[in-house]
């Protein structure tokens, strides 16, 4: 996996919502400042959570990874974002339950099957409870970048920071 846009621009910390839609469109909002999704995203990654939920209660962390249609993306990029306070997002396969949500990964791909590689590889992160727990207190976005490059085995693009 290769070529995807990652720098401290697009990891968020301390991220204030009360509602997941607050925490999608203040993430989307700014990949569309940064020219990566183009301004129908912000709608469309909202709309698929709430029909596709992405919630998953994971071992001492729950997260979500938001995420919409290729039409809406103009670079292949990650944005993390790290939550102040818990926000209960849907859980992916059962929208009946919702998950009290600190960490959430918004995927914006410009490929069906790399999202599908992406989310494969994310799995294994969301597995690891020590990783999850170093995410959401580590308040350097460097140490962040570095991980998850590391984890996610993919070579950043240098963007504007």
């Amino acid at each position: 996996m290769s070529e995807i846009f990652f720098n401290e621009s697009v990891i968020l910390l301390d991220l204030e919502g009360t509602l997941k839609e607050d925490v999608l469109t203040t993430m989307a909002r700014n990949l569309v400042d940064r020219n990566l999704v183009k301004e129908s995203f912000i709608q469309a990654v909202i709309e698929r959570e709430g029909e596709f939920p992405t919630g998953l209660p994971t071992a001492g962390v729950s997260v979500a990874i938001p995420h919409t249609d290729v039409e809406h993306v103009n670079k292949k990029t990650i944005s993390i974002g790290v939550l102040k306070q818990a926000v209960d997002f849907g859980v992916m396969g059962d929208d009946s339950e919702t998950t009290p949500v600190k960490l959430v990964f918004m995927l914006a791909m410009d490929e069906a099957h790399s999202q599908l590689s992406l989310l494969q590889t994310l799995m294994q992160i969301f597995q690891n409870e020590d990783t999850l727990k170093y995410l959401i207190s580590e308040r350097d976005k460097t140490k962040i970048k570095c991980l998850l490059e590391e984890k996610l085995d993919f070579i950043a693009l240098k963007g504007d920071e």
